[in-house]
């Protein structure tokens, strides 16, 4: 028997007969204030700027462009691609793809200058996305080696108010990453670093119109 297998028994046996969990109250807001879609996404841009995001709008005509020049403004040689992600979207781009692949190794992926993505969901009172690993955002490491993440949320389809309105919507077992801004943290002097635990660069295109 483990040490696992043994510490795991005594917890057993010491709650064996204890009282059942107590229930949650789950009465709290589950948004503040009432909004239209579009003070939604105004909240999410706002929120997003304030985490040092870069913040774009475009629609279903804008998105390859805007992503060419967002790639050619960072001067980016390669982008890395989810399988998923629609083939127009940087069907104007000049950087060479590189595709989502588990031999990739962290050396390789940093060595990519920029990763383009969708998203699970975005809310707009934190002003956080969520990536789930779905077709059009690949693996969790992809968005997290890379020095810039290109992010498109699609408005208002994939825009919820709130954490509580955002929990339902999403699958505990897969991978959730949940991103505030760029990457950043701070010493005890509050000096702030970007670009340690993730991109240093996070832009957010906000695409309006339905999905394809």
């Amino acid at each position: 028997m483990s040490s696992r297998d043994r510490i795991l028994g005594r917890i057993r046996r010491a709650t064996a007969d204890a009282a059942p969990d107590p229930a949650v109250p789950r009465d709290y807001l589950r948004v503040h204030g009432a909004r239209t879609p579009a003070e939604t996404a105004g909240l999410l841009a706002a929120n997003l700027a304030e985490y040092r995001a870069r913040v774009h709008r475009t629609d279903g005509a804008g998105i390859a462009p805007l992503l060419a020049r967002l790639l050619a403004g960072r001067g980016a040689r390669t982008v890395l691609v989810p399988p998923g992600l629609p083939p127009y979207w940087l069907s104007a781009a000049d950087p060479v793809r590189v595709h989502d692949r588990g031999e990739s190794t962290p050396y390789e992926l940093d060595a990519v200058d920029s990763v383009v993505t969708g998203c699970a969901l975005a809310i707009a009172e934190t002003g956080t996305i969520v990536l789930d690993g779905g077709p059009g955002q690949g693996r969790r490491r992809i968005t997290l080696v890379p020095d810039h993440h290109v992010c498109v949320v699609r408005v208002p389809d994939q825009v919820v108010d709130s954490v509580p309105q955002a929990l339902p919507l999403l699958d505990p077992t897969r991978p959730l990453t949940w991103i505030s801004g760029p990457s950043a943290t701070s010493d005890i002097e509050l000096d702030r670093v970007e670009g340690v635990h993730g991109p240093r660069t996070l832009e957010v295109i906000l695409l309006a119109g339905p999905a394809e």
